[in-house]
């Protein structure tokens, strides 16, 4: 992979994250920049900056060594909440180092004027139309702006959507998928 063109963080499902992590027996985690900069968070802890190496440099504050089910605390934490599972590369991109909690309130991903790159998920969302109520209960968790209520019909803009997979978990009637970005 090219460093200069690859980003460092993508994007994928908290299942995707689970299995990540299931490959690791060693964690620590540090309060996020993002939290730190803001002041805090409206929807989640400040300590989400999950990290499979010790040494992974420039991330957060407060860093510590954390067990299994501490782990496991922030990603059940991660899905009550709605935060977007970004996995982070290290620098020379070859590896998984750790994964970021992001949330819509305060990560620098979501801001206005944001210029953070970040690569999109290997999945994309599918959406029944047909069995769609238009809730609008998808489009407050898709903080890529996917989805989108308008005239009380959901307007789904496929192009801005990351695979996250918040909508799927957020849908009443079951309507979404996510199935292989072509």
């Amino acid at each position: 992979m090219n460093e200069e063109k690859t980003p460092i963080h993508y994007v994928c499902t908290n299942n995707k994250g689970q299995e990540l992590i299931n490959q690791h027996n060693q964690f620590w985690v540090c309060d996020c920049e993002c939290r730190i900069e803001r002041a805090g968070c409206k929807r989640s802890r400040i300590d989400v900056c999950l990290m499979f190496v010790e040494n992974y440099p420039g991330i957060g504050t407060s860093k510590k060594a954390i067990t299994r089910a501490e782990v496991d605390a922030i990603m059940k934490e991660a899905k009550e909440k709605h935060l977007v599972t970004r996995p982070f590369r290290n620098e020379a991109r070859t590896a998984v180092d750790g994964i970021c909690f992001c949330c819509d309130c305060c990560c620098g991903y979501f801001q206005p004027g944001n210029d953070y790159p970040c690569d999109k998920g290997e999945l994309i969302e599918q959406t029944n139309m047909d069995d769609c109520i238009h809730c609008g209960q998808c489009e407050p968790v898709c903080y890529f702006k996917a989805r989108q209520m308008k005239d009380d019909k959901l307007v789904i803009e496929r192009d801005n959507c990351y695979g996250c997979g918040l909508c799927v978990e957020a849908c009443p009637v079951n309507c979404i998928e996510l199935v292989k970005r072509m």
